[in-house]
């Protein structure tokens, strides 16, 4: 993924990112990572728990962990569907997080299987609003 915009993107309210996509067969395909923002909240991160291609996922359920210096937080899935894909690299250059969240350090692709969890998903400025409250 390249050239992803955060404009580009929609928001869970736990910090993950949602790129929509479709893949040769019509079935949409949403591409999920942690905001720039999570990225800078959690600091120096030493591992990353992905889940397994071919699990059933819910909107909203951990589906991995993300460890930092600080402490450990789960990863939610934004998205109800089947994991079709994971970034495998990624657990061994966790660097990518800061260097380029929303592009190198995706986490998983998952088919969605239900789209009622997208419409709880927050713009980009929607998103931007919650973080200043958050105090960030």
């Amino acid at each position: 993924m390249t050239n992803v915009q955060p404009s580009d993107l929609l928001f869970a309210k736990t910090h993950e990112w949602v790129h929509l996509d479709k893949d040769a067969g019509g079935e949409k395909i949403a591409t999920v990572g942690i905001s720039h923002f999570a990225v800078e909240a959690l600091t120096d991160l030493v591992y990353l728990e992905l889940p397994e291609v071919g699990r059933q996922v819910k909107a909203g359920e951990s589906f991995g962990e993300i460890e930092s210096v600080k402490a450990v937080s789960d990863l939610y899935c934004p998205v109800s569907g089947e994991v079709v894909d994971i970034n495998g690299a990624l657990a061994g250059k966790l660097e990518q997080f800061h260097d380029d969240p929303y592009g190198a350090a995706w986490i998983a692709k998952i088919k969605v299987s239900d789209e009622a969890g997208l419409k709880n998903l927050l713009d980009y400025k929607s998103y931007e609003k919650q973080c200043a409250e958050e105090g960030h």
